[in-house]
């Protein structure tokens, strides 16, 4: 789920579209649009604090086979939140699930990947190295 929520919408509706056959699905919760408090702990470990608001899509569907997935996503898209949750769905068929994730999962994963090490290298570059000289008195 953290994958799918994560992954740019063009990307999922372009691996999506690759999938050799579109499975057929019936919304139990149609994608619906809220805020969520986000919180915070001051250094990762100290008290909590409300950050703030932001937006979240989420999405139910049932396959034909009987398979609920669920999908929530940060934003708007409720396109994406729908997909978020077919794919979430078709994960829990054993029978298709290396597929899904070969098609879906392993492409989003790495694309993710790649982007955080982008950034990582974008953020080394920018790095300083400060040299402390201290005189003996």
């Amino acid at each position: 789920m953290s994958v799918l929520a994560k992954a740019s919408p063009v990307e999922l509706e372009r691996l999506w579209r690759a999938l050799p056959e579109e499975p057929s699905w019936q919304p139990l919760r149609a994608p619906e649009t809220g805020m969520v408090m986000v919180r915070g702990r001051a250094g990762g470990t100290g008290r909590r604090f409300n950050l703030g608001e932001m937006t979240v899509t989420r999405s139910t569907v049932r396959l034909d086979d009987g398979a609920n997935g669920f999908g929530y996503i940060a934003g708007r898209d409720h396109r994406h939140a729908e997909r978020a949750a077919v794919v979430d769905a078709l994960m829990q068929d054993s029978a298709r699930r290396a597929a899904i994730e070969a098609a879906i999962i392993g492409p989003l994963e790495a694309s993710h990947r790649a982007a955080k090490q982008a950034a990582g290298r974008k953020a080394a570059a920018t790095k300083v190295d400060f040299l402390t000289l201290v005189r003996g008195d």
